[in-house]
C-alpha cells in the first residue's frame, strides 16, 4: 500500500500524486493534511510512518515544503528508512541501496511530472542486498 503524508505546504503536490494514482488504479492511503490551512510536519509524518510500518510492503511518500522537516520526523523512527529525493538517480539508489521505505518529496520545489517520474522509478526499483545489508544493519 502507498501511504501519502503532508502538511500544509506539501498539500497540492500531494493532491496531484493521489490523482495520479487514482487515475491508474492504484489505492492509496492518505493521512493528511487535507487542506493548505497551517499544521505541523511532525505530526502528519508520525500518521505516515504509523500506516508505513503496518506491513512490510507499505512504502511512504511524505511531502514538506523544503522536504527536509518531513525526512528528519520520519526518520526518528528507527523503523523508517526516508530519503529525500530530487531526481530519479537519487530515488534509484534510496532504494538499491538504503532500502528506503519512505519517499520525501519538496512540495515547494517540485513540479508534479517531475514528481511521477521519481515517484515510478522510486517504486519500480528493488532493494539489491549484499554488501547493502550489513551496512543497513548498523543503521
Amino acid at each position: 500500500m502507498i501511504i501519502l503524508a503532508s502538511d500544509h505546504a506539501g498539500y497540492e503536490l500531494k493532491e496531484g500524486i493521489k490523482k495520479f494514482f487514482n487515475d491508474e488504479n492504484i489505492i492509496t492511503i492518505d493521512v493528511g493534511t487535507y487542506s493548505k490551512e497551517p499544521v505541523d510536519y511532525p505530526d502528519f509524518a508520525k500518521k505516515g510512518c504509523a500506516k508505513v510500518l503496518e506491513d512490510p510492503r507499505n512504502v511512504g511518500i511524505f511531502i514538506c515544503g523544503t522536504g527536509l522537516g518531513m525526512a528528519i520526523a520520519a526518520n526518528r523512527n528507527p523503523k523508517i528508512r526516508a530519503t529525500l529525493c530530487t531526481d530519479v538517480n537519487i530515488a534509484s539508489y534510496a532504494r538499491t541501496h538504503n532500502d528506503a521505505n519512505v519517499l520525501v518529496l519538496p512540495g515547494r520545489y517540485m513540479k508534479l511530472k517531475k514528481a511521477i517520474k521519481i515517484i515510478k522509478v522510486f517504486l519500480t526499483s528493488e532493494f539489491e542486498g549484499g554488501r547493502h545489508s550489513r551496512r543497513i544493519k548498523k543503521l
